[in-house]
């Protein structure tokens, strides 16, 4: 079970590497990195960051690598928010649950598409009234006189 300091200090890791990512790093493998969560061991000394990485799996791996090189400069920017003992070890993992989605979501458009042009469009009105028969007319309108 985590604790609730466990899970403060995973969301103030996360934040932290999410902003120096998008903000202060300067290598230009780490563009497309989006950090998504954190987990952080029971002690406190090691951290995974879940990075999502947009284009191709080497893209993904060419970003895991800038991660792996940046781990330093990253980890000394966690140091200064955190008032820990130890400083979390981090380490990079690629989440791809985003990916999945969003596959997950053109297939589910894609039925709905298919099944829309198996079935014929309802009848539009066109403006004008259908000729009824006098069954359908209303009696108590007969009985009026015509006023025109």
């Amino acid at each position: 079970m985590t604790s609730h300091r466990s899970l403060r200090v995973a969301e103030a890791i996360r934040e932290v590497v999410a902003s120096a990512v998008l903000f202060e790093a300067a290598d230009p493998r780490l563009r497309s990195v989006t950090v998504l969560r954190a987990e952080v061991s029971a002690d406190l000394r090691q951290a995974t960051i879940y990075v999502s990485v947009m284009g191709s799996q080497a893209d993904a791996r060419l970003a895991l690598r800038g991660l792996k090189h940046a781990a330093g400069f990253l980890q000394s920017k966690v140091a200064d928010r955190l008032q820990t003992r130890y400083t979390p070890v981090l380490s990079f993992k690629l989440d791809d649950s985003v990916k999945k989605s969003v596959e997950i979501g053109r297939l589910i458009d894609d039925a709905v598409a298919s099944d829309q042009r198996r079935t014929p469009p309802p009848e539009e009105p066109t403006g004008q009234e259908p000729a009824g028969s006098p069954e359908d007319e209303d009696p108590r309108d007969l009985a009026r006189p015509d006023r025109s």
